[in-house]
């Protein structure tokens, strides 16, 4: 692969947040980072079925025109060794009514616990940047993964495998199928009673480039439904298309998040 694949780092946003007194415990939160964190097993669930909604919108006018929208929506079932998720979110901004930022992400995964600490995982993934050089991006990967920590307070999954990317890019008519090394990590420290800290990665390593995609959080719970999360998100890839802006994006938010 190269020694550019060594270089790639973990970006952690130091995050202070007071504790909101709340009846709700976020022990289970297991939030979904575009579609690539891993799931948990039927065993770690409390439910058969666990869901959530998230948006978050900004609006400024007068001497500064512009705005942003992040929403998405996570599904996941469990039922004996299995659990099946599938997501969808939306990215967009705007200043002085130009379009600064514009994706779609859609897709699923699988996962088929082995025992307490092993499973098998399946993933398929659509995504559309506007300003990343692609038309859109569509992986298949699949492997092996380990829960390292089972918590509360801490868990901690690692994932790998072998898969396959299909890029089309916004200027030519081109396709191009790349195999790929796929890794994942997901960690959840339960703070306290009401505030979870997230970190997600997320690496596709091919031939031509590797990409990275990672989400730092910190979940507070409002009451038994609502929470508010910060979040930011680091997207880079080494070597983007030539019509793309930049190799490494950055998105802060704060959202609502609504339990299903």
């Amino acid at each position: 692969m190269g020694s550019r694949y060594i270089r790639f780092f973990v970006p952690l946003l130091p995050l202070f947040v007071t504790m909101l007194p709340a009846e709700q415990s976020l022990a289970d939160d297991n939030e979904n980072f575009a579609g690539y964190s891993t799931l948990e097993s039927a065993q770690q669930a409390d439910d058969d079925f666990d869901g959530e909604y998230a948006l978050g919108y900004t609006k400024l006018s007068g001497n500064s025109n512009s705005s942003s929208l992040r929403t998405h929506a996570d599904l996941t079932w469990y039922n004996g060794p299995w659990s099946w998720n599938l997501y969808a979110g939306i990215n967009s901004a705007s200043d002085e009514n130009d379009t600064s930022a514009e994706n779609y992400n859609l897709g699923g995964r699988t996962r088929y616990s082995l025992d307490e600490d092993n499973y098998l995982f399946g993933l398929a993934r659509w995504r559309k940047d506007r300003f990343a050089g692609y038309n859109s991006q569509s992986t298949l990967a699949g492997g092996y993964g380990r829960q390292l920590l089972s918590g509360p307070p801490q868990s901690l999954s690692i994932e790998a495998g072998p898969g396959v990317r299909r890029d089309s890019y916004t200027d030519s008519d081109e396709k191009k199928y790349r195999a790929l090394a796929y890794g994942g990590l997901n960690y959840r420290w339960q703070v306290s009673d009401t505030a979870t800290f997230g970190q997600d990665l997320v690496i596709e390593a091919t031939g031509l480039n590797l990409i990275m995609r990672s989400q730092t959080s910190m979940t507070v719970s409002i009451n038994d439904a609502l929470a508010m999360r910060l979040s930011y998100d680091v997207d880079f890839n080494d070597d983007p298309p030539e019509d793309a802006q930049h190799k490494t994006d950055t998105t802060t938010a704060v959202s609502v998040v609504y339990d299903l």
